[in-house]
């Protein structure tokens, strides 16, 4: 946005001064001037077109009266870019929804787009208008109605916009990992076919008895049986594979030293090769290894694919269930698959944070039956806010546990906690301790809403520093209709 310097003017007027403007506003049409109680002076505030009459922060106490002209709001973004929140016209007033919602500073730019004149009403004002004049009080109540309606569907279709844009974040990172690795070992199973190709062609050129071919069939059956070994430590591991390259190297094996990791991978003992060991000839057996180490790389790659490919299956499922779950009207929801799923879909920004995420999934069953829905939701701001408050390396906790007939879920971050005179206004809506378009203030808004009006269950949070946790409790069965019970803030 182009700085702006035209002048704005303003001085002091009586009322009385500019009687016949007001009749002509929505406000005022029906008032009679003797009732407007002991205000007397307003500022008068003339303004040609573009000239900036409230920024961000300034001070917003007071109520404002388009005479003439155009005023528009603009909000600021992140990007530099503002968005345009609404535009005043003649007769029209504004500044109501900050004067009752307790709001000080202004959140928005609010320029002249054609050359206007408005009337300003101080707070003192304002307040003695609405108890004299019972229907400019009518007029000013339905636009601030009208306001916070369109604000509200406003800031929660931009809260779904964030949440969407976490999940679709968290999506692609973890779909390039998999991807990725199925690239890689797609390209590396292309040079191992061939080489596979080469050595049985060699081998094939050869005659082979059937002891021979009786212990290439048995090999090759414990190649393709399974794609890993059992797991074993990292010595475990080094010493097997230094045991078997030697015992590979003892017997002429060329290449042993690629050939025995390749072996022990797949769960190889030297003693399953002393069959081959005794039919083959030096050189054949040599060469038998080699064709055996190619058949075993390429069934592990195979795996690899396998695995990427499950991973990938793995998120869409998350994804389906995190966009789904609100299409079915009465349902059983699984609430450790739940978290599960929103885990898998954030793990991408632990993972640039280095943290780790430790789970105590305690209840049994963890099945509750409900008609309620977004679910996925609670737990994404959740764990999104636990993961934004934690420091690098930290840990993040989640814990399930059954209450006689509900499950309670436990969120807990280890960050620097919520300050005391933060805490009570947490879940009001519109209010956030992030900077400037930075956050809609509806998150825990929409959080406490889900929990309580379509699950029938109830929010907690208690914080100090080093640790917050927040509390859920659901229902085992949600009630058809639900009541919103109170909301408990410690």
């Amino acid at each position: 946005m182009s700085t702006l310097t035209h002048p704005v003017k303003i001085d002091s007027i009586h009322l009385q001064d500019v009687a016949d403007a007001l009749r002509q506003s929505r406000p005022f049409a029906e008032v009679d001037l003797e009732h407007f109680c002991a205000v007397d002076m307003v500022d008068r505030v003339t303004a040609v077109a573009g000239a900036m009459i409230v920024e961000p922060g300034d001070p917003l106490r007071c109520y404002w009266l388009v005479l003439s002209g155009e005023i528009r709001a603009e909000r600021p973004e992140p990007d530099g870019q503002p968005t345009i929140v609404g535009t005043v016209g003649a007769g029209q007033g504004f500044g109501e929804v900050h004067l009752f919602t307790g709001k000080t500073e202004a959140p928005f730019f609010i320029i002249a787009t054609q050359d206007a004149q408005l009337l300003r009403f101080s707070e003192e004002s304002f307040w003695c208008l609405l108890s004299c004049c019972p229907a400019a009080r009518k007029v000013v109540l339905a636009d601030m109605a009208l306001r916070l309606k369109t604000h509200q569907q406003e800031a929660l279709h931009r809260e779904k916009l964030v949440s969407l844009g976490i999940m679709a974040a968290g999506l692609m990172h973890e779909l390039n990992n998999p991807g990725t690795a199925a690239k890689r070992a797609a390209s590396k199973l292309r040079d191992n076919l061939t080489r596979l190709q080469e050595l049985s062609l060699k081998s094939a050129s050869k005659p082979k008895t059937p002891i021979q071919l009786q212990c290439m069939h048995d090999m090759l059956q414990h190649a393709v049986r399974t794609c890993h070994a059992s797991a074993m430590s990292s010595l475990e591991q080094a010493d097997a594979e230094e045991a078997m390259s030697e015992w590979l190297e003892q017997a002429g094996v060329e290449n042993a030293y690629n050939v025995g990791p390749a072996l022990v991978e797949m769960g190889f003992h030297s003693n399953e090769l002393e069959c081959a060991r005794e039919a083959f000839a030096r050189e054949g057996f040599s060469d038998a290894l080699n064709w055996l180490e190619a058949l075993v790389s390429s069934v592990s790659l195979v795996c690899a694919i396998e695995e990427s490919i499950s991973r990938v299956s793995e998120l869409a499922m998350s994804v389906k269930k995190f966009a789904y779950e609100e299409r079915s009207l009465a349902k059983l929801l699984d609430v450790h698959d739940s978290l599960q799923s929103t885990l898998t879909l954030l793990g991408h920004k632990m993972a640039i944070k280095q943290m780790t995420v430790v789970k105590r999934f305690e209840a049994s069953p963890a099945m509750i039956e409900t008609r309620g829905a977004g679910i996925s939701q609670v737990w994404t701001n959740l764990i999104d806010n636990a993961i934004d408050a934690s420091p690098d390396k930290a840990q993040i906790e989640v814990s399930t546990r059954r209450d006689g007939d509900a499950i309670v879920i436990g969120i807990v971050d280890h960050g620097t906690g919520i300050p005391p005179d933060v805490l009570p206004r947490i879940f009001e809506a519109f209010y956030t301790t992030k900077p400037q378009g930075a956050g809609t203030g509806l998150g825990l808004e929409i959080v406490q809403r889900i929990v309580t009006q379509k699950f029938g269950g109830t929010i907690d949070v208690q914080s100090e520093p080093g640790r917050t946790e927040f509390t859920v409790r659901l229902p085992l069965k949600g009630p058809s209709t639900v009541k919103t019970p109170a909301l408990t803030a410690s």
